[in-house]
């Protein structure tokens, strides 16, 4: 049977005299028992303490909201959705950057009748302002622009791809001049490295603000669709439509991309905003000599320097024949624009189902053993140019137009992919507040490590006699870049066996706080205690 306990008061004193008239007032709390009638006065009595129970409530609320204050708010679902799509469209756009530069090669080689090396010249030397990377990371995270340090400086390197592209398409002189050519591709990678580097720091930022995996692979995969897409539609467009035409309608998109950009506020996605009292000159003086010492102290750690190097020089060390390559594509075996654009369709479509891959299952996959297969790998796509320089596809019954659109692109699409995992390694150890230096100064050691495999490849051009009328020492430089890929594989243990975990933070409390959390656990759960009363 069930019964109803309204009072604190022990049932046997009502047996005893009184002998203390004053007695402190407790607010009755209702609970329910089961108890057996006969046997109630022979057990004790159990009360229930509402005091302890309001204290462990007011200790956890407390906890916990020191625990969400420390934390941080969670990510609302319309700033990540804001974020997903700022990000999306720039990492498109910056895939999509294949559509100009495809038209802009067979500009170059058909139009102007450039050397091969000297077509391969322009294209890396082209590459120069990305090499400064890490000036402008440190400029992104030291130096505000109205209180914030992402978006504006996407805006700034926007602006200025548009008008350099537009300056191609409207200024004829700037596109039939070499020199006035090179200055406007300058412009335009100076641009685009200032918007990859603001992003790439807007990405690991927010991602480890909220707590949010998986953004650079989001971001590969918004950048594989791009480049999908500008080769697909980039052959065809070439075949109906002058170049400066496809110059026109790039600067479009980044006219749009512009728009929706300058119309973001950094504020909308939950990043860190700067006070108007702090934007002094000796504030941002004292962070930049902050970001500074933080980017070398993180260089120096092992566990992010001995990566970087490796990488650096497992693609400094191949020599590339990119130019070369083209030029015997679409000068001796007279490719069709369209094949070439599809066979870079396909290698796009093969980096995007490997970072799908990669993010659902490979990840956790051995890194050191991945890597070591990619690189493998990429030697032997090497020679797949190869097998097109020497015919061999014509004695198997392929044709040179299915051969190409099959496997021309394959080794660059494996260079690409090899970068996923370190990018995800880095971003896993970049110290806090320190990401856009850390990823810029990655990508400028990329790219510098990719200039210098083309100066390689350039000298190994000339001193091969690979020229426009003679393609014979093709097949030296393939076998020189596929024993050059497989030197790296001896380095192979400098690079860390799985991705690092990321710690959670704990909060640090006091053995009170510690029991009080254990005793509320317990108190709770409803437990009866006794309390004697005093006579």
């Amino acid at each position: 049977m069930i019964y109803a306990a309204i009072s604190f008061q022990n049932p046997l004193v009502n047996f005893m005299p009184k002998l203390h008239n004053k007695r402190h007032k407790r607010v009755p709390i209702v609970c329910f028992k089961a108890q057996n009638p006969n046997n109630a006065i022979n057990k004790k009595p159990t009360f229930l303490v509402n005091t302890v129970t309001e204290q462990i409530l007011v200790r956890e609320q407390k906890a916990q909201r020191m625990y969400e204050k420390e934390r941080g708010p969670p990510p609302h679902v319309g700033s990540t959705k804001q974020m997903l799509f700022l990000c999306g469209l720039g990492y498109w756009v910056q895939g999509f950057r294949c559509f100009p530069w495809l038209a802009l090669n067979f500009h170059m080689a058909n139009n102007l009748n450039l050397h091969p090396s000297t077509l391969q010249l322009v294209q890396n030397s082209a590459n120069l302002p990305m090499v400064a990377k890490p000036l402008y990371g440190l400029v992104s995270d030291a130096i505000y622009v109205g209180g914030a340090r992402r978006i504006p400086y996407v805006v700034i390197g926007v602006s200025l791809q548009v008008l350099s592209w537009s300056l191609l398409a409207l200024v004829p002189m700037t596109s039939e001049v070499l020199p006035n050519l090179i200055a406007s591709v300058l412009l335009s990678n100076l641009g685009a490295s200032i918007t990859e580097v603001a992003q790439d720091a807007l990405v690991a930022e927010y991602g480890k603000k909220h707590k949010i995996g998986g953004l650079q692979s989001y971001a590969f995969m918004a950048l594989a669709a791009g480049g999908i897409l500008g080769n697909l539609v980039g052959g065809y467009f070439l075949q109906k439509m002058p170049p400066r035409t496809m110059f026109l309608i790039f600067s479009s998109l980044l006219s749009l991309q512009l728009a929706i950009s300058y119309s973001t506020r950094e504020e909308s996605l939950g990043i860190q905003q700067l006070s108007g009292q702090n934007q002094s000159r000796k504030f941002i003086s004292e962070n930049i000599r902050k970001q500074v010492s933080d980017l070398v102290m993180a260089i120096s750690d092992k566990s992010i320097s001995k990566p970087l190097i490796w990488i650096f020089a497992s693609i400094a060390m191949v020599p590339m024949l990119s130019g070369s390559i083209f030029c015997y594509q679409t000068q001796y075996l007279n490719l069709d624009p369209t094949v070439i654009g599809w066979s870079r369709v396909i290698g796009q479509l093969a980096l995007l189902s490997g970072t799908v891959l990669y993010n659902r299952y490979w990840i956790k996959f051995p890194m050191r053993k991945l890597i070591g297969m990619v690189q493998i790998l990429y030697a032997s796509s090497l020679l797949l140019d190869l097998v097109l320089v020497r015919q061999i596809n014509l004695k198997m019954g392929i044709p040179n137009d299915v051969f190409a659109l099959c496997f021309s692109g394959l080794s660059e699409i494996v260079a690409q992919f090899k970068l996923l995992p370190f990018s995800v390694l880095f971003v896993n150890l970049c110290p806090k507040g320190c990401e856009g230096s850390l990823t810029a100064f990655l990508a400028s050691a990329l790219c510098l490590s990719s200039i210098a495999s083309a100066f390689f490849g350039i000298g190994l051009a000339s001193l091969l006699g690979i020229t426009s009328g003679d393609y014979s020492g093709l097949t030296a430089g393939i076998l020189t870049q596929f024993l050059a890929a497989l030197v790296p594989l001896r380095w192979i243990h400098s690079l860390p066996m799985s991705q690092p975990l990321e710690k959670q933070r704990k909060r640090s409390m006091s053995r009170r706080a510690r029991r009080n959390r254990r005793v509320g656990k317990v108190v709770l759960g409803s437990v009866n205690i006794y309390r004697r009363e005093r006579e």
